[in-house]
């Protein structure tokens, strides 16, 4: 593959070409914050974290190819100020309450917003009234905590490939749904992997049992077994 020569944060790079300029930053040691994209799975630009300027357009970097010549830009005031709006956005949408969160002390999200500062919300809470499912034997899913970033869907289709899980509704009205709307329990598709639980970055996918901080999703394995599998083809 031909190279391509570029600028991260003034910085001469060179990157494989059909590389986006996420995987190009985290190769020169450029860290970009991320909540959808999982390291062995497709990327599709859900979060927006890691929007960068390039040449002063906003792009995100995880759909965008990198090209010859581009000057990039990943930690401006301007791209500061968007991520931390995304962040409060999201902690408004639904009921993150940290403080009686399965995952807190290891969630994304809640790492997120220390990382940019953010000590409130400058937004009205929308306060929906979600759903928790815990008809499932091993498992649960609280909507409240969940952000759409649709990890567990790629994970559920493209590591397991099953495709138990999908998005319903649009805007603030979407949701997560299991077999075409099914109590998770009853989703026939599902095979109880737990590779959903492994992609969550957040307490939305928990172990039934799992208390207050207990919850630990290891999302790093995925990239593991996807790995392993190439290698053994």
């Amino acid at each position: 593959m031909a190279a391509k020569t570029l600028k991260i944060n003034g910085t001469m790079i060179s990157a494989r070409e059909g590389e986006s300029i996420l995987e190009a930053a985290r190769d020169s040691g450029v860290a970009i914050p991320t909540l959808c994209h999982l390291d062995g799975l497709s990327d599709v630009g859900a979060c927006r974290l890691c929007i960068v300027d390039v040449g002063g357009r906003i792009r995100p970097a995880c759909t965008t190819a990198v090209a010859e010549g581009m000057d990039i830009q990943t930690n401006t005031e301007r791209l500061r100020t968007y991520r931390r709006q995304i962040v409060e956005l999201l902690f408004a949408e639904r009921g993150h309450v940290c403080a009686v969160c399965v995952a807190s002390g290891h969630c994304e999200l809640q790492d997120l917003a220390v990382s940019l500062g953010m000590d409130h919300v400058r937004y009205d809470y929308l306060a929906p009234t979600c759903t928790v499912d815990i008809s499932h034997q091993r498992f649960g899913i609280d909507h409240n905590r969940c952000v759409l970033c649709t990890r567990c869907v790629r994970a559920c289709d493209e590591v397991e490939g099953v495709h138990t899980w999908d998005v319903s509704g649009r805007g603030t009205s979407a949701r997560i749904i299991s077999d075409l709307n099914q109590p998770w329990g009853e989703a026939e598709s599902c095979t109880s992997c737990g590779k959903c639980l492994l992609a969550c970055p957040t307490g939305a996918l928990f172990q039934r049992g799992s208390t207050v901080a207990e919850m630990e999703h290891a999302s790093g394995r995925i990239a593991l077994i996807v790995e392993s599998r190439r290698v053994m083809r």
